[in-house]
C-alpha cells in the first residue's frame, strides 16, 4: 500500500506497441508520476516495470492512462558539428538525447524505456512543473520520440490529490507553448554563451602557454563582476577614525546605556572638551520623554529568493540546499512548488482548509486554533507575483519521515504562512533626552504591546525588547561611569550567499531558479570561496582581463536586455528566432574584439593559474626540509602521491588512493600540520584525511575492527539499502 492507495505489482510489460490507444502522461520526476497514478486512478493502480524503470497503468473516465516519468532533461543542446577542432564563434546547435554525453550514460535506461512504454500512444499529457523547464522537457520529449507537435496540459502548484485531480479535470487542451518558446530561446542563449565563452577564455590562456578550462557564462560573468567590484570596494576603504561619549547610566531599577547626541565626533579636541565637561557628573536629568507606537504588519510570503535568504540566515543552508530541501518537500506534497517569485496567496487555494489541517499536526494545533477563531482570514501579501504559481505554503498534508533538514524548513514555510494571516504588531518606541551638565545625551527603549503575528512565527521573528522604566521629565538618572571611545569606520560588509542572491534580482541577473545554481558553479570553477564571499585571485584575474579587453561580456546590462526579451518571449511580444539572431549579432561583435586582445586576456589570467594549480596540489611544507609537499602524477608508474618539491634531495613521500577526485581542503591536521585532502568518487560520499596521520589511523582501525569481529559471537550486520537521488533538472554545463 503506497499513499493509502493498493498498487498491483505486475510483469514487466514487454509488449507495450501491442495494446493501441491509451493515453500517456509525462512527468518530470518518478515521485511525480507515482503520485499523479495514484491521484487520478478509478480503482487499483498496476505498477509496472521495463528496463529497471518503474511506471504505473491506471484507468480514469473510461481511459486506459499510462503514467511514466523523466528524470529531468532527457534532451539538450549539442554542437551539430562532425568536426572535433575547438573553434569560435560556434552557432551550429541541435537538440540530442542527453545520454550520448558519456557524463549522462545513466539516462539511457529512461530513455529507453520511455520511448518503448509510450510507442503505442495516441494522446500525450505533459504533466512535468510548471514552468519553463518542466515545459521545455515535456515538449522535447513529444516532438522528438513520439514525433508530436502538441498535447494537452496539466497545471498544478502542489501534489496534492486535490489538486492534481482538479489539473487533469480542467486540463489544457494544448501545451503551453509560450514558456515553451521562453525556454528554448533560454536554453539556446545560454549555450551559445556557455560554450563560446569558455573556448575563449581556454585558448586565451592556452596562447600565452597556459592550460586550463576556464568558463564563464552569460550570468556567471556579470555575478562574478559584481562580487569582484565589492572586494575591491573593501581593498580600496580607508578607515577614518572618530569618537562616541557614552554614559552608563542607572534609571529607577534599569541599566542603560546613553550616547551623545552629536553620535560621532571627526573632532577629537571636541570631544575632549565635552567630555572634560561631564566625566565627574555623577547624576543627569531627564530632559524629556517621548513614546511613540508603530504597527508592524506581518512578514509577506515566501517567494523563493525570500525563502533562500531566510534559510541561509537562519540555518545556514546555502541558496542550492534550500532549494533542493524545498524540492523533495513538494515532491512529498507537503509544500507547493517552490520555483516562484510570487508574493501573493489567492484565495482559491482554501485558507481555512490548509490551517485546519496543518492544526491536526500536534506541533500547530494552538496556533491554528488561534488564526481559525478570526472573523476573516486575509493575508499580508507583497507587489511581487508570478503568472504559473502563487507564493509558497504549506498544503496542510502531514509529512512523513523528513530528516532534520527537511524538518527545519517545512517548520519555517508553516510559521511564515500562519504569520501572514496575523494582525499587525504594536510596539512602542521610547526616546529619553538625558542633560548632564548641560549636555544632551539620549537612549532608547522598544517594547512590544501586542506581539500578534510575532508570536505566530516565532522562533523566528527576531525582535529585541529594550524595556525602559516609566519616567518623567525632571527625574534623576544616576552615572555609574562616563567614556570616551574611539573607533573607526568599517568597511562595507562581504557578500553572503543571501545578500548576493538579493542583489542579483535587483539587477535582474539569472531566474528565481538559476541563481543558486550560479553561485554553486562560481564555487567549482575555484572563482570565489568562503561563506563570507571572497573573490579568488583567479576569479579577479578573470574579471580584470574581461574588464580591460571586453568589458560588455560581464557587464549586467546585457544579460538583463536578454531576461527581459525572454520574458518577451514568454508573452508573445517576441519571436524566438528575432531573440536568437540579436544574440549571434552582439556575441560575434563580442568574440572579434576578445580575439583581437586574446593574448592580453591569457597574459592577465595566466600567472593566477599558476597559483591556484600550487594551491591546488599543495598540503604544506615537508616535514623533513621544509619545502613544498604536492600531489605528484608518476609518469613511470601513472600513480599518484604526495611528494617533496626538493626531491631527490628529500624523498619524503605519502601514498594516495589511486582512485577518486582529490581536492586539497583549507583545514590542516591538528597532529601534523598538513592539509587535510577529500576524495570523493562516483556515487560514493567523500572521505578525508592527512595523508601522513589518516593512513595510519584507518589501517590501525581496521586491524582493530578484524580483531574485534572475530571475538564477536554475532557477525550479522543490519541490510543497507542506498537509494540514489534523482538526477537535476537543471540545464546540463556546456563548459
Amino acid at each position: 500500500m503506497i499513499h493509502g492507495k493498493t498498487f498491483k505489482l505486475a510483469a514487466p510489460f514487454i509488449k507495450i506497441s501491442e495494446n493501441m490507444g491509451y493515453t500517456l502522461i509525462v512527468t518530470e520526476k518518478p515521485s511525480a508520476a507515482e503520485r499523479i497514478a495514484n491521484s487520478l486512478a478509478e480503482g487499483n493502480v498496476e505498477k509496472k516495470v521495463y528496463n529497471k524503470v518503474s511506471y504505473y497503468s491506471i484507468r480514469r473516465a473510461g481511459k486506459d492512462i499510462i503514467v511514466v516519468s523523466a528524470v529531468g532533461h532527457l534532451y539538450v543542446l549539442s554542437e551539430d558539428s562532425s568536426s572535433s577542432t575547438w573553434k569560435y564563434p560556434t552557432f551550429n546547435v541541435k537538440w540530442s538525447p542527453t545520454y550520448l554525453d558519456k557524463n549522462n550514460a545513466w539516462a539511457k535506461k529512461y530513455f529507453d524505456s520511455m520511448k518503448k512504454i509510450g510507442a503505442g500512444a495516441t494522446e500525450f499529457i505533459s504533466a512535468c512543473d510548471y514552468d519553463i523547464e518542466g515545459s521545455t522537457i515535456a515538449y522535447n520529449i513529444l516532438r522528438f520520440m513520439f514525433g508530436v507537435k502538441d498535447g494537452k496540459r496539466m497545471r498544478f502548484s502542489t501534489l496534492t490529490k486535490e489538486d492534481l485531480r482538479n489539473a487533469y479535470d480542467n486540463i489544457s487542451p494544448h501545451l503551453d507553448f509560450p514558456q515553451i518558446e521562453a525556454g528554448l530561446t533560454r536554453h539556446q542563449v545560454d549555450w551559445y554563451f556557455g560554450i563560446n565563452m569558455t573556448r575563449a577564455l581556454t585558448l586565451a590562456l592556452e596562447s600565452v602557454g597556459g592550460y586550463w578550462v576556464l568558463s564563464t557564462g552569460r550570468v556567471q560573468g556579470p555575478t562574478l563582476s559584481l562580487l569582484e567590484k565589492k572586494q575591491k570596494e573593501i581593498s580600496k576603504f580607508i578607515p577614518k577614525p572618530f569618537w562616541e561619549i557614552e554614559a552608563q547610566i542607572f534609571i529607577k531599577d534599569k541599566d542603560a546605556v546613553a550616547k551623545h547626541e552629536e553620535d560621532k565626533f571627526w573632532d577629537k579636541s571636541k570631544a575632549s572638551l565635552i567630555m572634560d565637561k561631564v566625566k565627574n557628573e555623577k547624576t543627569g536629568v531627564i530632559d524629556s520623554v517621548e513614546k511613540k507606537k508603530q504597527r508592524q504588519l506581518p512578514p509577506y510570503p515566501f517567494d523563493l529568493t525570500t525563502l533562500q535568504r531566510d534559510a541561509y540566515n537562519i540555518f545556514g543552508y546555502s541558496p542550492k540546499q534550500t532549494l533542493d530541501i524545498a524540492q523533495s518537500l513538494y515532491e512529498q506534497a507537503v509544500i507547493s512548488y517552490p520555483r516562484t517569485s510570487s508574493q501573493k496567496l489567492p484565495a482559491k487555494i482554501g485558507y481555512n482548509a490548509i490551517i485546519k489541517r496543518l492544526g491536526s499536526q500536534l506541533e500547530y494545533g494552538e496556533i491554528a486554533k488561534k488564526l481559525l477563531a478570526k472573523s476573516v482570514l486575509k493575508p499580508n501579501e507583497g507587489s511581487k507575483s508570478d503568472p504559473a504559481h502563487p507564493a509558497i505554503f504549506p498544503t496542510g498534508q502531514k509529512p512523513k519521515n523528513l530528516n532534520s533538514y527537511q524538518r527545519k524548513l517545512y517548520d519555517l514555510i508553516v510559521r511564515r504562512f500562519f504569520a501572514v494571516f496575523g494582525d499587525p504588531a504594536i510596539r512602542e518606541m521610547m526616546k529619553l533626552i538625558i542633560k548632564i551638565n548641560g549636555e544632551n545625551f539620549i537612549t532608547h527603549g522598544t517594547r512590544t504591546l501586542q506581539a500578534n503575528w510575532i508570536d505566530l512565527y516565532k522562533p523566528y521573528a527576531k525582535f529585541k525588547d529594550v524595556v525602559l522604566p516609566d519616567v518623567v521629565s525632571g527625574d534623576i538618572v544616576k552615572i555609574n561611569k562616563m567614556d570616551l571611545l574611539g573607533k573607526e569606520t568599517q568597511p562595507p560588509s562581504r557578500y553572503t550567499q543571501a545578500s548576493i542572491l538579493k542583489d542579483m534580482e535587483k539587477l535582474g541577473l539569472g531566474t528565481k531558479a538559476t541563481r543558486a545554481h550560479i553561485l554553486e558553479t562560481l564555487y567549482e570553477r575555484g572563482y570565489i570561496k568562503e561563506k563570507s564571499i571572497i573573490v579568488t585571485e583567479l576569479g579577479e584575474a578573470v574579471v580584470n582581463a574581461l574588464n580591460k579587453n571586453c568589458a560588455e561580456i560581464i557587464s549586467p546590462n546585457l544579460t538583463k536586455k536578454l531576461e527581459h526579451d525572454m520574458e518577451l518571449v514568454t508573452t508573445g511580444k517576441k519571436k524566438r528566432d528575432e531573440v536568437i539572431k540579436e544574440t549571434e549579432k552582439k556575441l560575434t561583435e563580442i568574440l572579434v574584439k576578445f580575439k583581437e586582445n586574446q593574448k592580453d586576456i591569457g597574459g592577465g589570467i595566466l600567472e593566477a593559474v599558476k597559483q591556484l594549480e600550487k594551491t591546488m596540489n599543495t598540503l604544506g611544507a615537508c616535514l623533513k626540509c621544509g619545502h613544498d609537499m604536492r600531489i605528484i602524477h608518476s609518469k613511470r608508474t601513472k600513480k599518484r602521491f604526495v611528494g617533496c618539491t626538493n626531491y631527490p634531495k628529500c624523498s619524503n613521500s605519502y601514498p594516495l588512493p589511486q582512485q577518486g577526485y582529490v581536492t586539497v581542503m583549507s583545514k590542516k591536521c591538528p597532529t601534523c600540520g598538513l592539509f587535510i585532502v577529500s576524495i570523493k568518487s562516483k556515487g560514493k560520499r567523500p572521505w578525508r584525511l592527512c595523508v601522513k596521520c589518516g593512513f595510519e589511523k584507518s589501517k590501525s582501525l581496521k586491524a582493530k575492527k578484524t580483531a574485534e569481529a572475530k571475538d564477536s559471537k554475532s557477525t550479522a550486520k543490519p541490510k543497507i539499502t542506498k537509494t540514489a537521488s534523482s538526477p537535476s533538472r537543471k540545464k546540463p554545463s556546456q563548459s
